[in-house]
């Protein structure tokens, strides 16, 4: 018996079923195996130094340092959580400001610091850039704070419908296939793959889609990662729509149990050179505690492996104001 599901998008060649797919690699979000060894290992290989144990240094922003910030640069908020300054616009990505990654309030990975502005005290949003529907990248309440400070929210396949059932304006919400593109003013948009997978419950994984995003304007082309296991793609985007002055890859909450869709360090910084870039910025990391190694082991590792590749990383803490062109030095902050 066919579902109702199971056509929607006809368009996709990675769509079947009902179902979302990888490319490279098949990936189950859920199976009582895979939940009973994720279980085991948590209960046996989970590092004591999971979280910090002191408080991780921010720079508290307002809404006066975010209007001056220069054109072309960017500030980690949180996780995955961009705020870029292009073209004089402001464009947000994965917007997280709840305190937990979470389905609740009362339980969940619980966030190691304060949001260095709150949604409050941002400027108004030219368009929000969203990678899939996890919740360490999309934030119910969040978003339904940001619906009337943004002018448009981009979604991969799907995931811009769980945006209109948070009570965003179906006219603000725009869906993308990987390869697909949008110019907003002169900034250009566009969808490309990752190796993940998604769901918000145990019964809806792979019903929606997840990318990667490149946003390039006339003086600097980026990438920005969402999720993905390593995969050759990294090196298809990179000859297709590089090279890039800077890359924001996700380095944190890898394990062997999960290896096909989270990198592992090394893994990231070989995604960066695949992409043909300049800068990296690691991220994914230093805000919540989603796997089993210590929060500071990716930041550690990933600085290793730059070194020894002899890519040029950067560090910035969270709220700390960065130019894309020309990103200044950033010690080692952890």
């Amino acid at each position: 018996m066919s579902n109702a599901n199971d056509n929607l998008y006809p368009e996709s060649n990675h769509y079947k079923d009902g179902k979302f797919h990888n490319v490279e690699v098949e990936y189950v979000a859920f199976s009582w195996g895979k939940l009973y060894d994720i279980t085991k290992a948590y209960i046996n290989d989970k590092s004591d130094e999971s979280s910090p144990k002191q408080a991780i240094p921010i720079v508290e922003l307002n809404t006066e340092a975010v209007n001056a910030m220069p054109n072309n640069c960017v500030v980690r908020l949180t996780h995955s959580t961009l705020l870029f300054k292009l073209e004089g616009e402001y464009f947000l990505t994965d917007p997280v400001f709840s305190d937990r990654a979470s389905p609740v309030s009362f339980a969940g990975s619980k966030r190691f610091h304060p949001s260095p502005i709150s949604i409050a005290a941002l400027p108004p949003i030219k368009a929000v850039v969203m990678s899939h529907d996890h919740y360490d990248h999309l934030d119910r309440e969040a978003t339904k704070q940001l619906k009337d400070k943004v002018e448009h929210f981009y979604t991969p396949l799907g995931v811009g419908k769980r945006l209109i059932g948070f009570g965003i304006p179906e006219e603000k919400v725009s869906e993308f296939d990987w390869w697909e593109s949008v110019n907003v003013g002169d900034v250009k948009l566009t969808a490309t793959p990752a190796q993940h997978f998604s769901g918000r419950g145990l019964w809806d994984g792979n019903e929606t889609l997840w990318s990667s995003w490149v946003i390039k304007t006339p003086s600097v082309n980026v990438f920005f990662s969402g999720d993905s296991g390593y995969f050759t793609g990294f090196k298809r985007i990179g000859e297709a729509l590089g090279p890039f002055d800077m890359t924001f890859i996700e380095t944190g909450a890898y394990n062997a149990l999960w290896h096909e869709i989270h990198m592992f360090p090394h893994e990231s910084v070989q995604a960066h050179i695949d992409l043909n870039a300049k800068v990296m910025f690691p991220i994914h990391n230093g805000s919540f505690d989603l796997a089993l190694h210590s929060w500071q082991e990716p930041l550690n590792l990933v600085a290793q492996h730059a070194k020894e590749q002899n890519v040029d990383i950067r560090f910035p803490k969270m709220g700390e104001v960065m130019r894309l062109e020309t990103p200044h030095a950033t010690p080692h902050w952890w």
